[in-house]
């Protein structure tokens, strides 16, 4: 079971936004990923539990920022119930998109499980639901994934497996690279893995 931290900032000026502390790891029916997100002083921030099936679906996701919730799942599309921090006001909203995604490395690891992409093959679209911090405000965005290369990197526990994704934003054509080996993100524009403290699990 990977376990580790992230240090998450601003991907354009690169200002510290905290850091997420999480756990992972496949199981019967698929993958799950739980995290605790801090400020940069410590205090605690927010919290990610998602959990997908053996095809990539988001099952289960919960999300907590700023006092604000969002529950959601692979349900006609993917369906979400948000609630504001008084716990008086809930909002459902459903998209007939692929998956959700945020600012935690968990949905960058759900996204390619989903894709399923070989290295060399055309670019993939896929449809999203953005959670945008401070309060979870939804929005629905567009990018191609595509899966450049993979190459066995030399470690102290034996060869690792990293893919390299291109990702472009199709709606302002913005385009990043993402590193990724098994279950665990080694880096992504506005995060680093800063300690892990067992290997990336191996997706069969």
């Amino acid at each position: 079971m990977p376990r580790g931290r992230y240090s998450l900032h601003d991907p354009h000026d690169h200002t510290p936004l905290g850091e997420e502390h999480f756990h992972c790891a496949p199981g019967p029916s698929g993958w799950r990923y739980v995290s605790q997100i801090t400020t940069p002083s410590g205090d605690h921030a927010g919290s990610v539990d998602l959990a997908i099936d053996d095809l990539g679906r988001p099952i289960r996701l919960e999300l907590h920022a700023s006092s604000w919730q969002v529950r959601g799942a692979a349900i006609d599309g993917v369906t979400w119930v948000r609630t504001d921090p008084t716990g008086t006001h809930a909002t459902e909203g459903n998209v007939p998109a692929h998956t959700f995604t945020g600012t935690s490395p968990a949905f960058l690891v759900a996204a390619t499980r989903l894709l399923r992409l070989t290295p060399g093959s055309r670019a993939t679209r896929i449809r999203l639901v953005a959670f945008t911090d401070p309060v979870l405000a939804p929005r629905t965005i567009d990018q191609s994934w595509a899966l450049l290369k993979s190459e066995a990197h030399a470690t102290d526990n034996g060869p690792l497996m990293v893919d390299e994704y291109q990702v472009n934003a199709l709606d302002t054509g913005e385009q990043h690279h993402i590193h990724i080996a098994g279950d665990v993100v080694l880096a992504a524009p506005g995060l680093e893995l800063e300690h892990l403290e067992t290997p990336p699990s191996t997706f069969l």
